[in-house]
């Protein structure tokens, strides 16, 4: 589904991503984990196209994306939940939702995909009218995951979804991963500080230190490994 051979990716001078390598199989849920700073969301940002890579090639579906543009990558099937959802407050629930479908013309399908993602978040059902500033924080992130989901992804990049959440409303969230993964076969690219319960969701985890893969293994393993998980996961 996705490969990234040897990318590097800088902020100016500073470089984020050094020669990182990994793979996402098609129908799995894989984390990427590692403290702050490790360059985890860099890595996001540079798949969907927001930051270039200065050296590598990235690969989804087939095709050399490296460097398309954003909007063409989220036409091939990528979709990216940004750090802290990056709802629009001032418009409603449903103004938000259709905003990730606008590129799609199908109308029919535009509506069963609205239906379908607010079957799949059921606190979003009623405050549908309402403005996106008047939810919660855990239903803006449910929110934001659903704006993603009304283009039909095939690889959906997800960013941090538990942070600032009560621990009820991140396991409700990554218990919806879960069931994407299961019942439409969604492939999901996750950004996760909480790595106990990132790898629990997950068939495989890669750890980034200092913009490098410093591990990669199945998820049972990585938390199996103490030393690992002590010196890199703060657990």
């Amino acid at each position: 589904m996705l490969e990234i051979n040897g990318v590097t990716a800088a902020y100016g001078l500073v470089r984020a991503l050094s020669e990182v390598t990994l793979t996402v199989e098609e129908g799995s849920i894989t984390a990427i984990l590692g403290a702050n700073g490790a360059g985890k969301t860099t890595l996001l940002r540079t798949i969907s196209g927001l930051v270039r890579a200065s050296a590598g090639t990235i690969t989804a579906f087939g095709e050399d994306i490296t460097a398309l543009p954003t909007d063409r990558i989220a036409r091939l099937g990528v979709a990216h939940v940004p750090e802290g959802g990056g709802v629009i407050p001032e418009l409603t629930v449903e103004e938000n939702l259709r905003l990730g479908a606008l590129w799609r013309t199908d109308r029919a399908d535009r509506a069963a995909a609205m239906g379908e993602v607010l079957e799949l978040f059921p606190p979003l059902a009623p405050r549908r009218t309402k403005a996106a500033g008047t939810l919660s924080g855990g239903e803006r992130q449910m929110l934001a995951i659903g704006r993603g989901l009304m283009g039909r992804p095939r690889l959906l990049l997800l960013d941090e979804p538990s942070l600032g959440l009560a621990p009820m409303v991140s396991a409700k969230i990554m218990g919806v991963l879960r069931s994407l993964r299961a019942d439409t076969g969604l492939t999901v690219l996750l950004v996760e500080q909480n790595a106990r319960s990132a790898l629990s969701i997950s068939d495989r985890g890669f750890v980034l230190a200092l913009g490098r893969v410093v591990a990669a293994d199945s998820a049972d393993a990585l938390l199996a490994d103490d030393q690992l998980r002590h010196a890199y996961l703060g657990f």
